[in-house]
């Protein structure tokens, strides 16, 4: 095995617990060396790498608080934080843990990596700007806890962690930049920007791959999809929907109606 393979660089990245050091290992994965496609990287305890804290956990126990407070606004940046630093991990696991598709495939995920560790600075350096660190409050997993499940399976994963849990950014992304804007923290609303047009670019590529899977095994990808979401227990989606940003990454108008529709959501 080359151990500077974009794939191996990838999986020592996602090791890395510190964040900082996992920033700057994502900033060396280059466009321009081997991308080791097709080795069978060793799968190793310790993944993914993080930090001692945050404390993670159940998602009904992370305390939602006034925007009108800077403690609240705080929180805000902190939870955006931590998706943004779950968000790099699980580029770096596609990355690394599937082999065999085309050189693209590598190179589309490791820009991705490299977008996620820019907003997770962004967000790390705005919260300690409000007075806290990466780390001060508790967090949930529910990002890792559905990488874990389609570990074995990049179909399932490309259907259900872009296209379904990091789709819900686009969602989300108005409301919370308004949030922000309204409480006055214009810098904040001005990351929301940077991530949401980042985002949309991110999910592109998770629907990208997935078609291209989806025709590889001559499946029909919305048929498939619901499939996917009931097997693996996606959750069930509920709106209001960024239809504009939704379409901008690549849905069909297929997709919008059974989503729009509450069935299993897209």
């Amino acid at each position: 095995m080359q151990n500077h393979t974009l794939r191996n660089l990838a999986l020592q990245a996602l090791l890395a617990a510190d964040p900082q050091c996992k920033v700057r290992a994502v900033a060396r994965l280059s466009d321009n060396g081997p991308i080791g496609e097709d080795e069978v990287l060793e799968c190793r305890n310790g993944i993914p790498g993080r930090p001692a804290r945050p404390q993670l956990v159940e998602p009904q126990k992370v305390k939602t608080r006034s925007m009108g407070s800077p403690e609240g606004r705080a929180a805000l940046i902190h939870s955006l934080a931590h998706i943004e630093f779950n968000a790099i991990n699980l580029a770096l696991d596609i990355l690394w843990r599937f082999p065999g598709m085309p050189a693209q495939f590598y190179l589309d995920w490791a820009r991705v990596a490299r977008e996620e560790a820019h907003h997770y600075s962004l967000l790390s350096s705005h919260l300690t700007d409000l007075g806290h660190t990466y780390g001060d409050m508790p967090a949930h997993d529910g990002l890792w806890e559905m990488a874990e499940r389609t570990s074995n399976d990049l179909l399932a994963r490309l259907a259900l962690v872009p296209r379904t849990l990091e789709a819900r950014g686009l969602d989300a992304s108005p409301l919370v930049r308004n949030k922000l804007a309204g409480a006055g923290d214009h810098a904040g609303a001005r990351i929301i920007d940077i991530i949401l047009r980042d985002e949309i670019g991110h999910v592109s590529i998770g629907n990208r791959w997935y078609r291209y899977l989806c025709e590889q095994r001559g499946l029909d990808p919305l048929a498939e999809f619901q499939h996917l979401a009931a097997a693996y227990r996606a959750p069930r989606l509920r709106g209001p929907f960024n239809l504009e940003a939704r379409r901008a990454a690549g849905f069909t108008e297929d997709e919008l109606q059974v989503l729009q529709h509450d069935t299993l959501g897209i």
